[in-house]
């Protein structure tokens, strides 16, 4: 869904009813991850992409089916087969569990409200079943960023209470991801499982040190996505003519800025000073900070007196071992754009536990069971017994 907001947000302000096929579950080697989606309104327009183009064809046919016939939300699965290798299958050898239902805005505000959330760049998240007892497929329901939780599914009651929970603390991570609630008497004794649509604000990349590595990085960072700070305690370099993809330059101490800075499990600290008397005090701190990564630049002879003095600073084994240093993947990097490759590299690799190896080097699945955004195995359901496409209603 996030990734066709703007035009979702758009129809919605019209009041003009649409389609919305969405992936919610993926196995082997799809080429785009759960929650991605398509939509078909009234007129045939369609925007977004669920396979990269293997499938799109069958899944517009039945968004058209299921918004002119005004039927209950279907489900459908596509898989890969020799035989319709390249009739529907996927032919990247992937599986996907595609939800396609009908949104009536006018029935359904609380999703133009978090539409409108998602345009304005403020968090919220959607809560979307995607399986569970009859008449629940597809039900939707909105948690805002101040907490609160809104939808014809959230009626009072244990059902209600425990989709706001698990919304609002995926809200809190950042992390769109499938959970499962219910299944015994407290709750829901036939069970639900959603995928939870979360639109964060973007993760922070701290940059400190004011080098011509941190400008190709903060580029990178950018690029990637994040909102990106660079910080040095010396004014003369620390300038926005010298970094202009960062979104803001601060000139403090490093370990200072980081005292005060909000941060996350999506941050990532990054420190290119390689002077001892900005790193230590600034590593001391980010490494008992909950962050998501932490690289530090430098050599191997600097790394380990940067090691002695962190222990002598008090810093833990266990803090210790969270710090990536050299920093980056051994990609042969000379300049400061190939660093800032390498650099970037190994954030995604960390972020995704990925090994960072070549493709050619591994075998199975290129994208692994637990893809971004989809953590602690809840996103996987049972195995299909056939390989077939199929589409069930």
């Amino acid at each position: 869904m996030l990734n066709i907001a703007e035009t979702l947000h758009r129809w919605c302000g019209e009041a003009r009813p649409f389609a919305l096929a969405t992936v919610v579950d993926v196995r082997g080697s799809a080429p785009l991850p759960a929650g991605t989606s398509v939509a078909v309104d009234e007129d045939g327009n369609a925007v977004g992409s669920i396979s990269g183009g293997c499938v799109e064809g069958a899944v517009y046919e039945l968004c058209r089916q299921v918004l002119n016939d005004r039927d209950a939300a279907q489900r459908a699965w596509f898989g890969y087969s020799d035989e319709d290798a390249f009739a529907v299958g996927l032919t990247c050898g992937g599986e996907v569990d595609v939800v396609v239902q009908r949104i009536d805005p006018a029935r359904q505000p609380h999703l133009g409200a978090a539409l409108a959330e998602m345009a304005d760049g403020q968090p919220v998240a959607v809560a979307q079943v995607v399986d569970g007892p009859d008449g629940l497929l597809g039900a939707t329901s909105s948690v805002f960023g101040d907490g609160r939780a809104v939808g014809g599914m959230l009626a009072d009651g244990p059902v209600a209470r425990a989709v706001a929970d698990r919304a609002r603390a995926l809200l809190r991570a950042g992390r769109t991801a499938r959970v499962t609630l219910g299944g015994d008497a407290d709750t829901c004794l036939e069970g639900v499982s959603l995928l939870v649509h979360v639109a964060a604000t973007r993760p922070r990349m701290l940059v400190f040190g004011a080098v011509d590595f941190a400008a190709a990085l903060s580029q990178a960072g950018r690029f990637l996505g994040y909102h990106v700070t660079v910080c040095d305690a010396r004014p003369v370099f620390a300038t926005t003519a010298r970094f202009p993809y960062a979104d803001e330059v601060v000139v403090d101490w490093p370990h200072r800025y980081l005292e005060r800075a909000e941060v996350d499990a999506r941050t990532a600290v990054c420190v290119l000073t390689h002077d001892a008397k900005f790193d230590i005090p600034l590593l001391r701190l980010a490494l008992g900070l909950p962050v998501g990564y932490v690289g530090a630049m430098g050599s191997r002879r600097t790394h380990g007196e940067r090691l002695r003095l962190l222990r002598e600073a008090g810093v833990t084994a266990a803090q210790i071992a969270r710090l990536r240093s050299p920093i980056g993947l051994d990609l042969g990097a000379r300049t400061p754009e190939e660093t800032a490759i390498s650099i970037a590299a190994e954030i995604i690799a960390h972020t995704n536990r990925a090994s960072g190896l070549p493709l050619s080097r591994r075998t199975g699945p290129i994208h692994g069971r637990t893809a971004h955004g989809l953590g602690d195995g809840q996103a996987i359901a049972e195995e299909k017994p056939a390989r077939r496409a199929v589409v069930s209603h």
